[in-house]
C-alpha cells in the first residue's frame, strides 16, 4: 500500500492515486469495485458519474420481482467499450464512490491552488 494514496472507499470499492502518477500535472485517479479497475481522469469521474444518473432513471425489466437486487441495468463505462451490467444497490454504490473520489479530488486541488497570504 506504500505505493498509492487513497483517495476514497467505501463497501463496494477505493479510489486511490498511484504515487508516482500523482506528480503529472493530469493525474488520474485509479477506481477500482468489482474486480474492475479504471485509471480515469477528473472529467471521465464527472462523465461516470453523469452515466450513473443517467442509469439510474432508467427502469427495470417488467419482470422483476426484486428490482434492486436484478442487474438488468446497464451501466456506461468511460470506455466506450465497456459497460457493467448492475442492480441498483451496486449502482448507487458505484456513483457514491465516484462522487466522493471527485469530491476530495477537488478539495485537494482547491487547497493547493488557495494563496498563502
Amino acid at each position: 500500500m506504500n505505493a498509492i494514496d487513497k483517495i476514497y472507499s467505501n463497501e463496494l470499492g477505493i479510489s486511490f492515486f498511484w504515487k508516482q502518477e500523482k506528480q503529472n500535472p493530469i493525474s488520474k485517479v485509479q477506481l477500482v469495485f468489482r474486480d474492475i479497475g479504471f485509471l480515469l481522469t477528473l472529467n471521465e469521474l464527472k462523465d461516470f458519474s453523469n452515466s450513473c444518473t443517467v442509469t439510474i432513471e432508467s427502469q427495470c425489466c417488467n419482470q422483476c420481482n426484486s428490482p434492486q437486487q436484478c442487474r438488468t441495468l446497464l451501466l456506461r463505462t468511460p470506455s466506450d467499450k465497456i459497460d457493467l451490467a448492475v442492480n441498483r444497490d451496486e449502482l448507487h454504490q458505484i456513483q457514491e464512490l465516484i462522487n466522493g473520489t471527485i469530491y476530495r479530488v477537488e478539495l485537494q486541488d482547491w487547497f493547493k491552488n488557495l494563496p498563502l497570504n
